[in-house]
């Protein structure tokens, strides 16, 4: 199919700068990226990533209250 594009200055640059580094003609680099850019938007986009926080609690006996008792409870008597 033929059609004229009007691109924008940045766009040109950039098109410009790929056909000096491939070699490739103007027709196959605007089909290479227009293909890139069409299958990379058909892609559903990725569900975000999110913590679902708990409460771990404290094992009995143990509180924030006396931290170095907690301490020597997970690490053990010879913590220091």
């Amino acid at each position: 199919m033929r059609t004229t594009l009007t691109l924008d200055d940045d766009v040109v640059k950039l098109l410009r700068r790929e056909l000096r580094r491939s070699g490739a003609s103007l027709k196959a680099a605007v089909n290479h990226f227009l293909r890139l850019g069409l299958m990379a938007s058909a892609k559903p986009a990725a569900k975000p990533f999110s913590v679902h926080p708990r409460p771990l609690g404290l094992p009995p006996g143990l509180s924030y209250d006396h931290v170095e008792d907690l301490i020597e409870a997970l690490e053990g008597p010879l913590h220091r």
